[in-house]
């Protein structure tokens, strides 16, 4: 009986031994390595190029919109929004504080994330119509280059409604720049009344779970919700899948406070890497490039009623097109800053 503990012992000891050297190797190799010195090398060149592509815009000028182009556009919006008569429709929205915000909203658009919009015309000129995207980045800065694409880019502009968390709107001073730029606390009432006015709206189905996802799952999309498939099939509504790339890096996230999001009561705060040494700071996007992939519209047939299954298998169709989106773009970018 000894003899074979003793012999337990000793394999025991000599796997143990093994793994050690294994482990040993790969800390000397990974040392040894160049891998992590080309990365810093790759993406200081991809920083450098952007930083040129920026400068010689700013520079030139030509980013900006020109005021009669501007005119034309918020002329457009006031013709095709339904609004009161001080300016403002019954949710908050107001396009003469759009008009207010869109120099900082286009310096974001052209300058800082020089975005990319492909086959933006396959969003509706008009009628009712339901966005659908991948979400991610930490904070909603997709829904806002989205948004900014068809407003600055699309002739004729569309302006489009964003169904936002709770914790968004009753933020201060955020919570009315929300609402004055046409975004919605996330309820199905309120995306059925704006798709019942004919307003396209924007729906990202994997929630807050999708915008503070891991670093180590980027661009893999979350199980997406079922209500917004339920809302086009009782609104006859076309959906448009939309596959963003890019946002993934803005904000790296190693992890949430959670325990300091439920005192909040915020869907989650991220933990960026350089958050103690920058504190606030470090939520602020990196100089990333956007490239947004407009799909063409999916229609649907069906009782929004239906069971669960049933429903499943159409969002399935949705999420398949966002994700061959989604590869299309990676497959494309030639970096995470070009």
């Amino acid at each position: 009986m000894a003899d074979e503990q003793r012999g337990g012992a000793a394999r025991r000891i000599g796997r143990t031994a093994r793994v050690a050297r294994a482990t040993a190797g790969q800390i000397i190799a990974a040392a040894e390595s160049r891998r992590p010195q080309r990365l810093v090398e790759r993406l200081w060149g991809e920083l450098s190029e952007a930083a040129s592509e920026a400068k010689s815009l700013l520079g030139g000028g030509g980013w900006r919109i020109s005021e009669d182009e501007l005119e034309r556009r918020y002329a457009y919006l006031i013709d095709h929004q339904n609004l009161g008569e001080a300016g403002v429709d019954p949710f908050g929205f107001s396009p003469e504080y759009v008009r207010k915000v869109i120099p900082m909203i286009e310096f974001l658009h052209r300058i800082w994330f020089r975005v990319e919009s492909h086959d933006i015309d396959n969003v509706p000129e008009q009628g009712r119509c339901l966005l659908v995207g991948n979400h991610s980045g930490q904070l909603p800065f997709d829904g806002m280059m989205i948004g900014a694409s068809l407003l600055l880019e699309r002739d004729p502009p569309r302006m489009i409604r964003s169904m936002v968390e709770k914790f968004a709107i009753r933020t201060p001073w955020f919570g009315t720049f929300c609402m004055r730029c046409g975004q919605v606390t996330g309820l199905p009432d309120n995306c059925r009344r704006l798709l019942e006015r004919d307003e396209s709206v924007m729906v990202f189905p994997e929630g807050a779970r999708g915008i503070s996802k891991p670093f180590k799952n980027r661009y893999k999309l979350g199980r997406f919700g079922h209500g917004f498939m339920r809302l086009a099939l009782e609104t006859g509504s076309p959906i448009v899948p939309i596959g963003v790339v890019g946002a993934e890096e803005q904000i790296i996230n190693v992890g949430n406070f959670e325990g300091l999001a439920r005192l909040l009561n915020a869907p989650n705060i991220p933990i960026a890497p350089l958050a103690l040494v920058l504190g606030p700071l470090a939520m602020w996007p990196a100089p990333v490039k956007y490239r947004i992939y407009f799909g063409e519209p999916l229609y649907f047939e069906g009782d929004a009623n239906d069971d669960d299954a049933v429903i499943a298998k159409k969002v399935a169709v949705v999420t398949s097109a966002i994700e061959k989106l989604v590869a299309r773009g990676l497959e494309e970018r030639r970096g995470v800053f070009i």
